[in-house]
């Protein structure tokens, strides 16, 4: 009797040659689709951003104000990133997150897609529509500091001998919920040993922010002093409000207004005209930055005071240029500066100062 032989287990083979040839094809297509991934999910060295295109860029976080993340970049120097744009965030480093509920959480960061969490003693999460700034480091006081310092000088021998010197600073303070700002601008020029022009202002004011746009001001306040235009010295105190109305990566544009008291000494006046005046001030005020390139801003910063006729009835101050990116933190600056006082005070030889006062700086400045 002859026997069949078994069969051979033909297509139970070749299904399993199949399922696996299938298989290898997918995960190596899903290798091959995945997109890159900084190492490991909370980096130890650097921050890592991820923009909305799927583009990483490696660096350290600096700051996150009016929707606008400043970074660090190890390839591309200092960037402004839009807060939307910005799809991944994961820091090494420590930052303060203060979020519009009052909650202000410490830790480092890590941002997907509209949830943010913040890993720190006690970890924190919200959606991204809540944070109101993004402060790095540890609550160290040196962390809360920024400025800039500039200064030119222009000297002339022969004919004659003529200095002309100038310096300028700008100094904040900033934290997850607070900004303090100080200001100084000085002028001098000076013709074989004859003074042309001498003044000096240096102001500072601080903002609470209640939201990302709105801010009080509790203390504004500014010295003055330009002999040359009668006024040897000139205190204002006052407390206001402001409202950014343009907070982009690019341009930022604020609006102030407030209250004040101003107190005027005048550097020389008629024989039995007081020496002094003193007025409510109503203020009013403007900034705008605009990043027009990558090595070029401008800037528009105009402030204007109502007071009384004997303090000048209306007086203002406006600074406006260009800054251009040098090397490093350094950078060159032209400047055009325009002071008013529309009813000056008269001398005591019956002579009334210009009522405009125009000046043009050119400067070098470096930024920390």
């Amino acid at each position: 009797m002859r026997r069949n032989k078994p069969a051979r287990p033909t297509a139970l083979i070749t299904l399993i040659m199949i399922a696996a040839i299938a298989l290898a094809a997918l995960n190596t297509g899903a290798e091959g689709n995945e997109s890159w991934q900084p190492p490991p999910p909370m980096p130890d060295d650097f921050d890592w951003v991820q923009m909305t295109s799927g583009e990483w860029l490696k660096g350290e976080i600096i700051a996150m104000y009016e929707d606008s993340l400043e970074f660090d970049s190890e390839e591309f120097d200092l960037q402004k990133l839009d807060w939307e744009d910005i799809k991944e965030i994961r820091s090494a480093q420590i930052v303060q997150v203060a979020f519009d509920n009052d909650v202000i959480a410490i830790g480092k960061l890590l941002v997907e897609d509209d949830t943010i969490r913040v890993l720190g003693d006690r970890d924190y999460e919200s959606t991204r529509s809540l944070v109101l700034s993004i402060t790095a480091g540890a609550p160290r006081e040196r962390n809360y500091w920024s400025g800039k310092f500039g200064a030119g000088i222009n000297y002339r021998t022969g004919n004659t001998e003529q200095t002309e010197m100038n310096a300028n600073a700008t100094i904040m303070r900033r934290t997850p919920k607070n900004r303090v700002n100080f200001d100084y601008l000085g002028n001098f020029s000076e013709l074989d040993g004859t003074t042309l022009s001498e003044n000096q202002r240096a102001s500072a004011d601080w903002n609470r922010f209640l939201s990302k746009k709105f801010y009080v001001s509790p203390f504004v306040g500014e010295f003055y002093r330009d002999p040359f235009q009668n006024i040897g010295s000139r205190w204002t105190l006052g407390f206001g409000f402001g409202y950014q109305l343009v907070n982009t990566s690019k341009v930022t544009w604020d609006v102030d207004a407030g209250l004040a008291y101003q107190r005027t000494s005048f550097d020389d006046v008629v024989e039995g005209e007081p020496s002094s005046a003193d007025t409510p001030a109503l203020m009013l005020g403007t900034r705008y930055d605009n990043e027009l390139t990558g090595w070029m801003d401008f800037f528009f910063d105009f402030s204007f005071f109502v007071v009384n006729e004997e303090s000048g009835t209306y007086t203002q101050h406006l600074v406006t240029g260009f800054e251009f990116d040098l090397i490093g933190d350094f950078d060159f600056d032209i400047s055009l500066v325009w002071d008013r006082i529309q009813d000056p005070r008269q001398d005591s030889n019956g002579d009334f100062p210009q009522k405009d006062d125009f000046r043009t700086i050119f400067g070098i400045g470096y930024s920390f």
